[in-house]
């Protein structure tokens, strides 16, 4: 198997695992909520808005799984459900994400990914 399809595969699975995490500390929250948490970190897109090189920059920030895991760490130490469901949502759309194949952003243009071209061509 390519490398591109181990991480993809790895998202998948992270995606899953960041929804579990989520369902288990079940903070009482809506659906409502819930999609609004998994849809929040592609607010980072609005960084294009200051050119490719800090869009990018931004984008890649936000699709780390290392801040989604500190989040739910951080949750974990105050016995917080809220920030512990709250990075496993954010996990979850992480790795949904990687698992379709959006990958972190190049500077070159917002469809150049760590694993490959999004998006269809002209």
């Amino acid at each position: 198997m390519s490398p591109i399809l181990w991480q993809r595969l790895e998202g998948a699975g992270l995606g899953l695992g960041g929804l579990l995490v989520a369902a288990l500390a079940s903070p009482g929250w809506g659906a409502l909520v819930w999609l609004a948490i998994l849809l929040a970190p592609d607010l980072s897109m609005l960084g294009y808005l200051a050119g490719r090189r800090i869009g990018a920059a931004l984008y890649n920030l936000v699709h780390l799984y290392a801040l989604p895991f500190l989040m739910a760490a951080a949750g974990v130490a105050l016995g917080s459900t809220g920030l512990i469901a709250g990075g496993g949502l954010w996990l979850a759309h992480i790795g949904i994400d990687r698992a379709l194949g959006y990958g972190l952003k190049r500077p070159t243009g917002f469809r150049n990914t760590h694993l490959g071209r999004i998006g269809r061509e002209s």
